[in-house]
């Protein structure tokens, strides 16, 4: 069996069940969930690898769960992934801003289906794969690749994915300005289309949870790390 173990989320029991057949042929392990409060449970509980997670569910919605299980730290590396038919703007911007990896847009065929989930895992930041030290260290903050923490003074953070590949790619180069374009690239890759909005939400998030001030906005531009 696939050593990956996905967790879906869906209040649709047609869509669980279409999802789940496919991912278990493809030899995954699955755990599945009807709502938001029940899906944060289990996660706590068998710590998935990837999270496919429904947008608009009643209760607790998509985005919602997503904010609540990113203040899980165990949680900070595993995938989020939506599951929606919306593609408006301003659902991306709520969802990544809540800490989601990626969208996946319904209806989609199996075969696709699979495929994303397999390239959104492989993906998942293996650190030998991109010739970078274990750990950075600046004036302010040890960045731990190994154990994918953030320490300051002494402090481990658990800072969820994105916001921990944003953090590291700034201050793998301190003083270098970063264009959106390029942030975009490395921490989302060239096929995710998110908003405008995205990076600057991740920022103020970096910002306010490690009450970090060495990022600095480079208006029109981007963003660079300063360690002086």
């Amino acid at each position: 069996m696939n050593s990956k173990k996905v967790l879906l989320v869906d209040d649709e029991p047609d869509i669980l069940e279409f999802l789940k057949y496919n991912l278990e042929k493809a030899e995954f392990e699955v755990i599945t969930a009807k709502n938001g409060k029940e899906a944060i449970a289990l996660a706590e509980k068998a710590n998935p690898d990837l999270i496919v997670l429904d947008v608009m569910m009643p209760e607790m919605d998509g985005v919602e769960t997503c904010h609540e299980l990113r203040k899980i730290d165990k949680l900070a590396q595993t995938l989020i992934v939506f599951l929606t038919a919306r593609g408006e703007d301003y659902s991306q911007i709520a969802g990544f801003g809540a800490g989601a990896d990626d969208y996946i847009t319904k209806p989609i065929s199996p075969k696709l289906f699979i495929t994303k989930i397999n390239a959104l895992l492989k993906r998942s930041y293996p650190v030998e794969k991109r010739g970078l030290k274990t750990k950075t260290q600046t004036r302010d903050i040890v960045i731990d690749r190994e154990r994918f923490i953030v320490i300051k003074n002494g402090e481990p953070f658990s800072l969820p994915r994105k916001e921990f590949q944003l953090l590291e790619l700034l201050a793998s180069k301190p003083g270098k300005v970063f264009t959106r374009h390029e942030i975009f690239s490395e921490v989302w890759g060239d096929n995710v289309v998110v908003g405008d909005r995205t990076i600057d939400v991740h920022v103020r998030k970096i910002r306010d949870r490690l009450n970090l001030d060495t990022i600095k906005t480079v208006k029109g531009v981007g963003y660079k790390f300063e360690d002086e």
